[in-house]
């Protein structure tokens, strides 16, 4: 659809009902926000046929570091999103604008190799070109005007956000929309690994591409078991609170490498590579001369691994069941787990810095006195943000409450949405 025809869509009642699930009261602000997309695609590319892309940002809900030693996660999508406008040219070249990160790059197709940085949007946009091709999937040239609202550094996955976003623009323009959104995130896994040298899982790019509640089982990581969960998180009354704590000075590449160096060592005194190899009754056997082995910290984030994947399946049940109260109780457990046992809620680099455990002492007080929710460090940890699950009701209450500690702007109140990356024109013709 050329821009007016698509304004039109975008106020109809379809498109209406379609945004309050993506986004809840949000809803008619980004009405606004697909309107500007368009609009700037059209600016800039003409005013051409255009098709407008969803695709959302994640949140980790429990499974904190257990996937790169091939555990079990529960994953959720969120209400933040990056959208965007595209349409195919016949240049061979892929063209996109970055409104919101004030970029604009093009891409031959017949040239992918990373630059030798092998850093930065437009290795990562070649490297999910180059792992189309890799799958037998077909490429071309596309412009594309793009926005996001996923916030960057706050655990909630922006670039994969960007890269699924990538690939249903490359699925629906030139593989008929026949793609299973399980080889996104492969694709996605395959860019950051070879054109940005970063050596991550699925976890991000599954969530992103998937959408809604989905747990995933990563035993055989070639071919993660992934299973939706159908569960309206908006009936519970709930939302889920984002909180920056703050950015600390230390360089923490050596702690977030040192939780999955150390889990491996303990299945490496089995001979195994990683822990889901191992079963948790022969490390406790073994616990006296394991300790000796590796170290204390080491077996204590082996047995939360152990105990991490018991509670994922702990909290896919309770949600099976309706059992929010028990779902919960398990939120907090994680939370727990990953203070006490995992410890990756500040470095040892730089104790003195704990904006993590000081959010999180603060958080507990409040629920404490309430008497309702849940919180727990969110994704890598060390130093970043927590995530608190409350009532709606007392939302606004706890937001004023932390971000008089934590800064004004901090806490970001989001929703599980039921969909992943998607052409939103496609859901709105249909």
């Amino acid at each position: 659809m050329k821009l007016e025809e698509l304004k039109k869509v975008l106020h109809s009642d379809k498109a209406k009902a379609l945004f309050c699930q993506m986004y809840g009261s949000q809803g008619e602000e980004n009405t606004a926000r697909y309107e500007a997309v368009a609009e700037g695609f059209q600016k800039k590319f003409g005013d051409r046929d255009m098709l407008l892309f969803s695709s959302p940002g994640r949140t980790e809900i429990s499974g904190n570091h257990t996937d790169h030693n091939h555990g079990k996660v529960l994953a959720g999508s969120i209400n933040l999103d990056c959208v965007g406008a595209a349409a195919k040219n016949d240049s061979g070249i892929v063209h996109i604008i970055s409104a919101t990160y004030d970029q604009d790059f093009s891409i031959k197709v017949e040239d992918l190799k990373p630059s030798a940085k092998m850093a930065g949007t437009i290795d990562l946009t070649k490297g999910i070109l180059e792992g189309f091709l890799e799958r037998g999937y077909q490429i071309g040239g596309f412009d594309a005007y793009i926005t996001s609202n996923v916030i960057s550094a706050a655990g909630v996955s922006s670039s994969a956000s960007y890269e699924m976003l990538i690939c249903s623009i490359l699925n629906v323009l030139y593989n008929d929309g026949q793609m299973d959104v399980v080889d996104y995130a492969h694709i996605g896994k395959f860019s950051e690994n070879r054109y940005w040298n970063k050596q991550s899982g699925l976890l991000d790019q599954m969530a992103c591409a998937v959408g809604g509640l989905i747990t995933i089982d990563f035993k055989n990581p070639n071919a993660p078991k992934v299973e939706k969960i159908d569960f309206d998180f908006s009936a519970q009354n709930h939302s889920l609170i984002i909180v920056q704590t703050g950015k600390g000075h230390a360089d923490l590449s050596a702690d977030y490498s040192s939780v999955p160096n150390e889990m491996k060592a303990v299945a490496a005194y089995f001979g195994k590579e990683v822990l889901a190899e191992v079963d948790e009754k022969e490390v406790l056997a073994n616990l006296t001369k394991i300790r000796k082995k590796t170290g204390d910290r080491a077996v204590l984030r082996a047995l939360h691994f152990y105990e991490e994947n018991k509670r994922v399946d702990a909290e896919v049940k309770a949600l099976k069941e309706n059992d929010f109260a028990a779902f919960l109780q398990n939120i907090t457990a994680s939370g727990n787990s990953s203070w006490k046992w995992l410890q990756n809620c500040y470095t040892n680099q730089a104790p003195q810095e704990q904006g993590i455990t000081v959010t999180l002492a603060l958080t507990e007080m409040f629920i404490q006195e309430k008497q309702k929710g849940a919180c727990r460090v969110h994704g890598g940890g060390f130093a970043g943000v927590i995530m608190a699950m409350l009532p709606n009701e007392l939302v606004d209450e706890y937001v004023a409450y932390i971000e008089s500690y934590a800064g004004k702007g901090s806490a970001y109140r989001m929703m599980i949405r039921p969909y992943g990356s998607f052409c939103v024109s496609k859901m709105l013709e249909a």
